[in-house]
Formats: structure tokens, C-alpha cells, sequence
């Protein structure tokens, strides 16, 4: 049933009583008024799944484990991608820019990073200065040449714009694809190791 949770993934009814004992006190403050924690890939006992707690500030950031059967609700990035804000910031620019070519793109796309937590929550999470962050579901190989015209579009954003390809294997940074480099690093649930191919492990070498 882990499985069944991906990455980036927002779930709605963890409890500060779910937190470490020693969590900070920000930690138990986010949870305490209902906000959402962020599924991220870690391996994770039956029965939960492993999360990261977000705070006001960039640097708070608490990775911890959430009950399963405590989940009230669950979205994911790519339920976020019409969402709209009534907050004019660059990050919201930029993201009904690219809206077309995402959705001419031929694959599944969502929104995640702090912009995708306000979208989802309602909670202000979103600044001048933030990142768009994007995924992209990717079942079967995107080329190099393709991750490089992707590249180039978002370079032509208000904002700076990141992308995950998700791979069935783990995810790649596209930039990091769009590079020359020979390798790239993919991360999933159990490690992080470079890789020539993404998409074939096979191809994966430590």
C-alpha cells in the first residue's frame, strides 16, 4: 500500500503526536493548524509512509513517517496544474505560461515545490523570488534533444523553472537529462546512484 503514494504527493490528517519527540516546535505548529506534509522517497515500515513536514521558512524542512490509516485526504501534483491563485507573483505568471506547452506536451505534468503546497492548501508558502518547481510523469524514454528544447522554453520563464522526469525507476532532474553529462543522478525509495539510462537499470552503476 506504500507504493501506492508518490513522490510529491500532499496528504492532509498527520498529527503532531505522529512527530518525533524531539520535533521542533514549528514542526508541531504546522501540523497542529491542519497543513498537509509532502511524500517523499524514503523506505517506510508497513502500515506508514515517509513525509516531509514544511515549516514558514526555506531551511524548515523535517523528514518523518505518517500513519497510513490516519490519511484524510491526498493530492497529487498533477491534480494541481489548472489551479488557480488570486496572488500575482512571478512563480503564477510563469506557471499559465507554460500551461499550453505542458499540456500539448504529450505527458502527464504537476506542480509541486512550494508553489503546488499553496495551490493545494491554501496556506502562503509562495514569494517574489520562488522557483517553479514541475514534474513530469515519464513511463517510456524522453530524448535528450527533447529534455533540451523543454530547457530552452523554461529559460524563457519570468521565473527560474525546475523539472523532475519520473521515471519507473526513480526521478532525474531534466536539466541534469538536457546536460552533456554521460551520467545523470536518479533518485527513488532506496538510493541515489548515477546512471547512463534513467529509464533502463541495466544501465545503473554506483
Amino acid at each position: 500500500m506504500v507504493n501506492s503514494f508518490l513522490a510529491h504527493d500532499l496528504l492532509w490528517g498527520m498529527t503532531p503526536e505522529q512527530l518525533p519527540a524531539d520535533a521542533p516546535q514549528w514542526a508541531i505548529d504546522s501540523l497542529a493548524v491542519g497543513q498537509p506534509v509532502v511524500v517523499r522517497r524514503a523506505v517506510s515500515a508497513e502500515g506508514l509512509v515517509a513525509v516531509g513536514v514544511r515549516g514558514v521558512l526555506r531551511e524548515q524542512r523535517l523528514a518523518a513517517f505518517m500513519a497510513i490509516d490516519s490519511i484524510a485526504c491526498r493530492v497529487s501534483p498533477e491534480a494541481l496544474c489548472h489551479v488557480e491563485s488570486g496572488r500575482d507573483l512571478p512563480v503564477m505568471h510563469a506557471l499559465r505560461q507554460l500551461r499550453p506547452v505542458l499540456d500539448d506536451c504529450g505527458w502527464v505534468w504537476g506542480v509541486s515545490g512550494s508553489v503546488g503546497f499553496e495551490l493545494a492548501s491554501g496556506c502562503a508558502a509562495m514569494h517574489e523570488r520562488s522557483d517553479l518547481d514541475l514534474i513530469l510523469r515519464t513511463p517510456q524514454l524522453i530524448t535528450r534533444n527533447q529534455a533540451r528544447k523543454l530547457v530552452a522554453v523554461f529559460d524563457q520563464a519570468i521565473c527560474r523553472v525546475d523539472m523532475q522526469l519520473q521515471t519507473p525507476f526513480g526521478a532525474v532532474a531534466l536539466r541534469e537529462w538536457a546536460s552533456t553529462s554521460a551520467r545523470v543522478l536518479l533518485k527513488n525509495t532506496h538510493q541515489a546512484c548515477l546512471v547512463s539510462d534513467p529509464w533502463n537499470p541495466q544501465e545503473q552503476a554506483a
